[in-house]
């Protein structure tokens, strides 16, 4: 079992910035790939960022260039820092860990609010 708590969510206006965090505590020897994902009431969750197991970063198209996601496996956490933001970037972020044995686990969700 992984337990994964998020912080750092929050209301910002456009072009300013956000930092999450993420920290993870049990099994986090069996976590392949960690990452961030976000959802909007009505849609699907999508993927905003995750970084492997070897520090190698995967970001979606629509945050490249603005936001950067890092992992410290020593402090057991992974943050992601949002730069440059816009009313689209709007949702729910969820922390996530994909173990070697493919099982899923969320953190509980964080609001981010990007609006004037």
């Amino acid at each position: 079992q992984v337990q994964l708590v998020e912080s750092g969510g929050g209301l910002v206006q456009p072009g300013g910035s956000l930092r999450l965090s993420c920290a993870a505590s049990g099994s986090i020897s069996r976590i392949n790939t960690m990452g961030w994902y976000r959802q909007v009431t009505g849609k699907e969750r999508e993927l905003v960022a995750l970084v492997t197991s070897t520090g190698s970063p995967v970001y979606v198209d629509s945050v490249k260039g603005r936001f950067t996601i890092s992992r410290d496996n020593a402090k057991k956490k992974v943050d992601l820092q949002m730069n440059s933001l816009k009313p689209e970037d709007t949702a729910v972020y969820y922390c996530n860990a994909l173990m070697y044995d493919t099982r899923n686990f969320w953190g509980q969700g964080t609001q981010v609010t990007v609006s004037s």
